[in-house]
Formats: structure tokens, C-alpha cells, sequence
């Protein structure tokens, strides 16, 4: 396979990273919320395609409830990320895509959707955290540091 029959699989990757990394330097007093909201969202992007017909209503609900779950617990945040990845599979397959005029934009969703669910069961940490050497929450700080 060649670098272009690569792209569809790197960019939603690369996505990911890129939502990842804006999320990480959100304020950690509004990135939780943030996030549950975001799931809330994605619970309705089918909607107005309709392609799973009547079940699309009680995915959303169950998105709702994940979301507001979320609230208080990353873990919910992310798991709503791979329910969310499971629901793209099933419209990839069904051929009836997040965004009608790109074929395999449920496909590129999935792909980029468990990125996000992996920094979410991670608990959300901001930017420094996730580069090398970052300083953990809750990490020891020698005396005279500042924190």
C-alpha cells in the first residue's frame, strides 16, 4: 500500500491527536464538562441522516446518559467515545456516513474516535502530562518549587 492509500487510516490518527492536544489546554476546571458535553453531541450527529432508522433515538439516549455520567468520571467520557466508535462501524457498514457527501467519513470517525477514549481513560490529563517528562497530577514536588 502506498502513503495516499495510507491517508484515510493516518489523518483520523492524526485527528485525534490534534482534538487530544486543543482538549489537554482547555482549563482543567472546564475540560470534564467540556468533554461530557462533547459526548452529548456526539450522540445526536446521526440524527438527520437517519440511516439506522428508529434505532438512532435510543443511541442517543444512551449517549445522554453517558454523557451526563461523564460529568463526574472521565472513565464514562471515554467509554462514550467507543460506543460512539462501535455506532461509525455500524453506519460505515451500512453505508450511511456521518457526513453524506464523504463516503467514508464514519470509517475515519472510528478510527479517531478510541484516540480521544484513550486520553479520556487516561483522566483527561492536560499538555504537560502527556509530553515526556511531564509532571503527573499528584506527583511529588521537591521542597522549595513551586507547584
Amino acid at each position: 500500500m502506498n502513503i495516499a492509500g495510507l491517508l484515510p487510516y493516518v489523518m483520523p490518527v492524526a485527528i485525534g491527536l490534534v482534538v487530544v492536544l486543543s482538549l489537554s489546554l482547555v482549563p482543567e476546571r472546564h475540560r470534564q464538562p467540556l468533554n461530557a458535553l462533547a459526548i452529548a453531541g456526539a450522540g445526536g450527529v446521526y440524527f438527520s441522516g437517519g440511516g439506522m432508522g428508529v434505532w438512532e433515538l435510543p443511541f442517543g439516549a444512551l449517549m445522554l446518559y453517558v454523557a451526563y455520567r461523564g460529568l463526574t468520571s472521565w472513565t464514562f467520557i471515554g467509554i462514550g467515545w467507543l460506543l460512539h466508535t462501535a455506532w461509525d462501524i455500524v453506519h460505515h457498514l451500512k453505508g450511511s456516513p456521518i457526513l453524506p457527501f464523504a463516503h467514508d467519513s464514519s470509517l475515519g470517525c472510528a478510527i479517531c474516535d478510541p484516540v480521544i477514549a484513550l486520553w479520556c481513560f487516561r483522566g483527561g490529563p492536560p499538555l504537560r502530562e502527556l509530553l515526556p517528562g511531564g509532571r503527573r497530577r499528584g506527583a511529588l514536588q521537591h521542597p522549595g518549587t513551586q507547584g
